[in-house]
């Protein structure tokens, strides 16, 4: 005999079963105002030169407690994608341009992915997911490798030379690789302290 599921487990696969909702939106739209206020506080400390670069380690990291918290409301595919977009068109009408943008959809879908293959219940999945969408940072930053000097330039006199320059010699390949390697690193510590610190509100929404 088959053991008789809660009703708060039968509850659970309904709603992942039933689309995204009214409820469903106004929780991404909530936690997408709470990971851009992480966003734009890491990203003020962009005034230091190597910060403009390394901001979003500090962002990967800080924003690993409420993207979890994010993660055990998730009900339904495409949540996930909702925010990245949200995120990546703030990102865009703040000037970061259309790459931010592509960056927000395309990691969010795939976080999104992520997560739907381990069935919303996979403590793992839900790691490497905020590990996948904490990228979508680094399509606001592209543009400064795609442009080189002629991104910094309109800097000079607000910033002045020495600014540029500090900036120009961090403008690497290197560095590039150095930041994306950073993020997952420091996702993955967020995403263990988020784990850990919210692990009774993983237990209540069933994610082993």
């Amino acid at each position: 005999m088959s053991q008789a599921k809660t009703p708060s487990a039968e509850k659970r696969q309904i709603d992942k079963k039933s689309g995204i909702g009214v409820r469903d939106l106004v929780t991404c739209a909530v936690f997408s105002v709470i990971y851009f206020i992480i966003f734009f506080a890491c990203g003020m400390t962009g005034f230091v030169p190597i910060m403009a670069f390394l901001f979003p380690l500090p962002l990967a990291l800080v924003s690993g407690i409420p993207q979890m918290l994010f993660y055990t409301k998730v009900r339904s595919f495409g949540m996930v994608t909702i925010m990245g977009a949200l995120l990546g068109l703030i990102s865009f009408l703040m000037g970061y341009g259309p790459i931010g943008l592509c960056f927000g959809v395309a990691c969010g879908l795939i976080a999104d992915l992520i997560l739907r293959a381990g069935g919303y219940k996979s403590m793992k999945c839900s790691v490497a997911s905020h590990c996948v969408f904490s990228l979508w940072v680094i399509g606001t930053m592209l543009p400064m490798w795609i442009l080189g000097q002629a991104y910094f330039e309109p800097y000079r006199a607000s910033q002045g030379d020495a600014f540029v320059n500090e900036m120009m010699a961090y403008l690497s390949g290197g560095m590039l690789v150095a930041v994306v390697a950073g993020i997952v690193v420091c996702a993955l510590v967020g995403a263990a302290i988020g784990t850990k610190v919210l692990r009774k509100h993983f237990e209540r929404a069933g994610i082993a």
